[in-house]
C-alpha cells in the first residue's frame, strides 16, 4: 500500500501552553489533525468554565481561519465546583475534566491530593455525563517512578469506579501492561489514550548511551515488554484505546538542563510516524480507527467528515529537528527510524 485516505485524525491528549509558545506550535496540531482535547495546565491552571472560554478564544486566534476545533478541559481541584462544571459542559465549552494527582507532572500542583474532597465532583459529572481524563500515577515518594502507573490503578483509579460506577474516565497517555489489563477488564466506561512517543521509546531508548532529554516524559516510558503490550493494544482493533498523543512542547532550554521538563513534542510528525509504526506491525489497515474512529466514538462525537492522505515514497521523509517559536525552539521527536509516510493532502 502507497497510500491512505484516512478519516481526518483527532489527537485526545494535547497541550497547546500559551502566549508566544501556543502561536507558535499550534499550527503543527491544526495541520493534520480536526480537534483536540487541551490540557488546562496553565500558569495559572484553567479550573472554571469562564477561563476555559477564554483559552478556547486565544487559541482561535493563534489559529485565524485552520479548520480546528480545541474541545476544552477543566483542571480538577480540590475547590472545584461542580455546579459550574456541569453548566461548563451543558454550554459546550467543556468537553471533559482532567484529573491531575498533586506533583505528578508539568504544572499540577495544584492537582488533588485528598480525593475525598473531590468526591461531589466526581457524582456530578456522573450525572451529567461528563468524561474524567485521568495522569494515572500516584505520587508518594516511597513508591518507585516505574511503579506509579499499577500502583494508582488499585489505590486510586478502582475505588473512585467503584464508588462512582457512572464515571466515564479515560486513562491519558497509559505505559503498561498493567494499564492495558485493566482497560480491557471494563465492560464500559473506561477507555484509553495511548500516545505516538510511548509505542516507539522504552526506558532504554531514554537512558542508555547517555540521558535523552528529549524522550523524557511523564508518565516515564517503561520496559520493553510494557512497550509492546501498548503496541498490541494500539493495534488489536479494540475501540477503547484510541490516539492521544500528549505532545507536551517545551523550549529547548527547559530540556536540555540540569533538571529537564518532562514532554516529547510529537504534533508534527505524529501520524507520519504512526503509518511507520502500524505498517510495520502489520496493521495499517487499523490506523484509521484508532486515530480517527474510536476517541470520538468514546467521547460521543461525530467523527469528522474530512480525511487525511498519507503516501508512502522510497526517500524517507526529512521533518524539521526544530520549530521555532517566540518562547525559544522546540525540538521535534525523533522516532529513530526513517519514516517513508507523509501527508500529502
Amino acid at each position: 500500500m502507497t497510500r491512505l485516505v484516512l478519516t481526518r485524525p483527532d489527537d485526545f491528549h494535547l497541550h497547546l501552553r500559551d502566549g508566544a509558545m501556543l502561536t507558535g506550535i499550534a499550527p503543527e496540531t491544526a495541520r493534520d489533525f480536526a480537534r483536540a482535547i487541551i490540557m488546562p495546565n496553565l500558569v495559572p491552571p484553567v479550573v472554571t468554565g469562564a477561563q476555559a472560554a477564554a483559552y478556547r478564544e486565544r487559541i482561535a486566534a493563534a489559529l485565524p481561519g485552520a479548520d480546528f476545533t480545541p474541545l476544552m478541559t477543566l483542571y480538577l481541584t480540590e475547590d472545584t465546583d461542580p455546579a459550574d462544571v456541569v453548566a461548563a459542559h451543558r454550554a459546550g465549552i467543556v468537553t471533559a475534566v482532567k484529573l491531575y494527582p498533586a506533583g505528578a507532572t508539568t504544572n499540577s500542583a495544584s492537582g488533588v491530593r485528598d480525593f475525598d474532597r473531590v468526591r461531589p465532583v466526581f457524582e456530578a459529572m456522573a450525572e451529567a455525563g461528563v468524561p474524567l481524563c485521568v495522569h494515572g500515577e500516584v505520587t508518594t515518594p516511597e513508591v518507585d517512578i516505574f511503579d506509579r502507573e499499577a500502583v494508582f490503578i488499585d489505590t486510586v483509579l478502582d475505588p473512585i469506579r467503584r464508588t462512582h460506577p457512572g464515571l466515564r474516565v479515560i486513562m491519558e497517555h497509559v505505559t503498561t501492561a498493567d494499564a492495558v489489563d485493566y482497560v480491557k477488564s471494563a465492560d464500559a466506561g473506561l477507555g484509553a489514550t495511548i500516545t505516538t512517543h510511548h509505542l516507539i521509546i522504552n526506558r532504554n531508548s531514554i537512558l542508555v548511551g547517555g540521558m535523552k532529554p528529549h524522550y523524557y516524559c511523564l508518565p516515564v516510558a517503561k520496559r520493553e515488554i510494557h512497550r509492546v503490550a501498548l503496541l498490541e493494544a494500539a493495534i488489536s482493533g479494540d475501540a477503547r484505546f484510541f490516539l492521544g498523543t500528549d505532545s507536551a512542547p517545551h523550549s529547548d532550554d527547559k530540556k536540555e538542563c540540569d533538571c529537564c521538563a518532562a514532554g516529547c513534542f510529537t504534533a508534527t510528525n505524529t501520524m507520519p510516524v504512526l503509518a511507520e509504526v502500524f505498517e510495520r506491525a502489520g496493521a495499517l489497515d487499523r490506523l484509521d480507527a484508532f486515530c480517527g474512529h474510536f476517541g470520538a466514538d468514546f467521547y460521543g462525537l461525530a467523527r469528522n467528515p474530512g480525511t487525511l492522505v498519507l503516501e508512502r515514497r522510497d526517500t524517507p521523509t526529512a521533518f524539521p529537528a526544530k520549530i521555532e517559536t517566540g518562547a525559544g525552539p522546540v525540538t521535534v521527536f525523533n522516532p529513530g527510524f526513517p519514516v517513508h509516510w507523509r501527508v500529502v493532502a
